[in-house]
């Protein structure tokens, strides 16, 4: 039997990269699955490639750092689908520009913030009155990152949101075990996603992360919703607070791979190739 087989989940920025993975995942798995995203064009193509796995499916427009387009969603849910299983808070951005941290301006810390972890804080808080409001068991699931806990100075709101992330994860958890509702949170190490095509655009940088990823590749959306099945599941039931590394061990290798080689022009090129055929 599918192991999310009629449960309600609400994905946020469920229309691509990690967080379609997830949703895909779970539509696979049985669930009925709303896939938030704040482009309409983007977020109806995602839906249909997930009605084609014949689940029931969702797209509801949501900007997560608007505290009521957050409301919409979960109210949009519960009146297509009756209720509130599982919510994966999963939207997130980053600044493009390597700003230091004595030029970072307020206008740009807020921007991430309040999508990374305002709209995180909030949505939870939210998905979470409506699951104890139902009187079952809910699951909340966070996205946070390898870089929670590497001091990645160029990114340095997207790194310091991404170990809020964390904490905000453990006491979730303690708030809301009594009410029977999961919390734990997913960090990615370097996943196939649009942010890492542009990451992989540059060569010096794609060979610097392989060479401290052990097991030489990034990861794909695909792994990540394995794992996320996995945590919205009654397997992990007594996994509680905890952010679980999907990272090919890339958060605790210190210095590179002993032997690693890196990317010739040629394999270079074929990573490429491989990244335009999956966006």
């Amino acid at each position: 039997m599918p192991r999310l087989k009629d449960k309600v989940a609400i994905v946020t920025g469920g229309t691509k990269g990690i967080g379609f993975g997830i949703a895909e995942e779970f539509v696979k798995e049985g669930a009925k699955v709303v896939i938030c995203g704040r482009s309409r064009e983007t977020g109806t193509s995602a839906l249909s490639a997930l009605e084609q796995l014949d689940g029931e499916v969702l797209f509801v427009a949501c900007d997560v750092g608007d505290i009521d387009s957050l409301e919409h969603s979960i109210a949009e849910t519960v009146n297509h689908f009756g209720r509130l299983d599982i919510y994966v808070a999963n939207a997130g951005i980053n600044d493009p520009e390597k700003t230091h941290f004595l030029d970072i301006t307020p206008e740009q810390y807020d921007k991430i913030m309040d999508i990374n972890l305002r709209g995180m804080f909030f949505g939870g808080q939210k998905a979470a009155r409506q699951m104890v409001k139902q009187g079952e068991r809910g699951v909340l699931i966070n996205m946070s990152s390898v870089n929670a806990h590497l001091a990645l100075d160029s990114q340095m709101v997207y790194t310091t949101s991404k170990g809020a992330i964390q904490q905000l994860t453990k006491v979730q958890a303690v708030a809301l075990a009594q009410y029977n509702i999961k919390v734990n949170a997913i960090a990615p190490g370097a996943i196939d996603t649009e942010l890492m095509r542009r990451v992989g655009s540059d060569k010096q940088l794609m060979n610097t992360i392989l060479s401290r990823t052990p097991m030489g590749r990034i990861g794909t959306p695909t792994e990540c919703g394995r794992l996320a099945v996995f945590l919205a599941s009654p397997d992990s039931d007594f996994i509680f607070g905890q952010s679980i590394y999907n990272d090919g061990g890339r958060g605790f290798q210190a210095f590179p791979t002993p032997g690693y080689k890196t990317l010739s022009d040629e394999e270079y090129d074929l990573f490429q190739l491989l990244v335009d055929q999956n966006q």
